[in-house]
C-alpha cells in the first residue's frame, strides 16, 4: 500500500543539520505568516529552530531537500513526537513544508515517502497528520500514500480571525504485535 515518489532532477535530499536551519526557518515562517498549515502565529527564531532540530532523533528525523547547484533548502519534512507521554513513543506526527517557489514538483510526495520509510526502519508504529481545513492538496497527498481519515476536530484552531477545523489522518507503518 502507498505510492512511489522519486526526487525530481536538480534536487538532493539529506538529514537536516545546522547549515539547513535558516532555510527551514524561512520556509516555516512563511507558512506561519501566510497560511494554516501550522497553527503557530509568531515567527520562529533561529535559536528556536535549533532547539527543535535537537529534539529529533534517529526514529524521528528531519529531512531537507536542497537545490543541488546552490544548496538552498527547497523543502523539509519531519517526524516529531506525538506526545511526551511514554506510551506514545512509537507514534510520530508528520510535517512537510515546501517553499512556494518549489511546490507542485513532487517534493512533498518524495518527503512523505522518505518519512514513511524512515518510520518503518526506526520502529515507529503509527504516523499521524493534522491537516487544517482548506488544504485539499495535503489531504490528497496523504491519501495517495495510504493515510486514512479518522476524524475531524471542529473549530479547534483560530488563526487570521476565524476558527479552523483540523482533519486527523493516520497510517500504521509498524506490525500489529508489540515488539515485532
Amino acid at each position: 500500500m502507498g505510492a512511489e515518489a522519486s526526487l525530481p532532477e536538480g534536487y538532493s535530499v539529506s538529514l537536516a543539520g545546522e547549515k539547513d536551519l535558516e532555510g527551514i526557518r524561512r520556509i516555516y515562517n512563511h507558512a506561519v505568516e501566510t497560511g494554516t498549515a501550522t497553527f503557530d502565529t509568531e515567527a520562529k527564531s533561529l535559536e528556536d529552530r535549533r532547539a527543535w532540530l535537537t529534539a529529533h532523533d534517529e526514529a524521528r528525523p528531519v529531512f531537507v531537500i536542497r537545490l543541488k547547484e546552490i544548496g538552498e533548502v527547497a523543502a523539509w519534512g519531519s517526524l516529531s513526537r506525538w506526545s511526551e507521554k511514554r506510551a506514545y513513543d512509537t507514534t510520530a506526527e508528520v510535517s512537510i513544508y515546501v517553499d512556494p517557489a518549489h511546490q507542485k514538483r513532487g517534493l512533498g510526495g518524495f518527503l512523505l515517502s522518505r518519512l514513511i520509510e524512515s518510520a518503518r526502519q526506526g520502529g515507529i508504529h503509527m504516523l499521524i497528520s493534522r491537516i487544517a481545513e482548506g488544504n485539499a492538496a495535503s489531504l490528497a497527498l496523504h491519501r495517495r500514500f495510504g493515510f486514512r481519515h479518522v476524524g475531524t476536530l471542529r473549530e479547534v484552531g483560530r488563526k487570521f480571525g476565524r476558527y479552523i477545523d483540523v482533519d486527523i489522518l493516520e497510517l500504521r507503518v509498524g506490525d500489529r504485535e508489540a515488539g515485532s
